[in-house]
């Protein structure tokens, strides 16, 4: 009788350690996936923010690889017509701010938990560009990590290039 019931407990916690490593999988799949969705959807609006800023752009300033500040005919007027788009490496994000970034004013965070923001600069017949005057061609690409429970998610989107359609070139 003892060894039927020895048996059984050891069977039944077999069992259950596999039914509790399934759902601690299971715990983890949907928390990375929920980390790429929220990771996506602010890099999404990033990009679609930039796009729009980028498009009617009449000028840009090349600040460096991780900044640059657009002129944005009638929008921004309190600061110039000027929008800042920067990768904030010690605070991990990539915000834009209102003017030519010489102020955190106005600040909006638009990605957190970035790991890095590359800008490049292209020509009209996209070769690198070497000057802000003949920048005709925005590409930025942008790296998002996120750790949450053990648990790493990276997105890493390369392919955002805005073409600055109001530059005169």
């Amino acid at each position: 009788m003892l060894a039927e019931i020895m048996i059984g407990s050891a069977l039944g916690s077999m069992v259950l350690a596999g039914v509790l490593s399934a759902f601690t999988l299971l715990l983890r799949s949907g928390t990375s996936a929920a980390n790429y969705s929220t990771m996506e959807a602010q890099t999404r609006r990033a990009f679609e923010q930039l796009g729009i800023d980028a498009r009617m752009a009449s000028d840009i300033t090349w600040n460096s690889t991780t900044s640059v500040t657009l002129t944005v005919p009638n929008n921004y007027a309190a600061n110039g017509n000027k929008v800042t788009y920067a990768y904030d490496s010690a605070n991990r994000w990539f915000s834009l701010v209102p003017g030519d970034g010489s102020t955190s004013t106005g600040r909006l965070i638009l990605v957190r938990e970035v790991a890095s923001v590359t800008f490049y600069r292209y020509t009209r017949d996209s070769s690198d560009a070497a000057t802000d005057a003949v920048t005709k061609r925005l590409k930025m690409s942008i790296s998002v990590r996120r750790n949450v429970g053990g648990s790493a998610v990276t997105e890493n989107i390369t392919s955002a290039s805005f073409t600055l359609r109001n530059k005169d070139v």
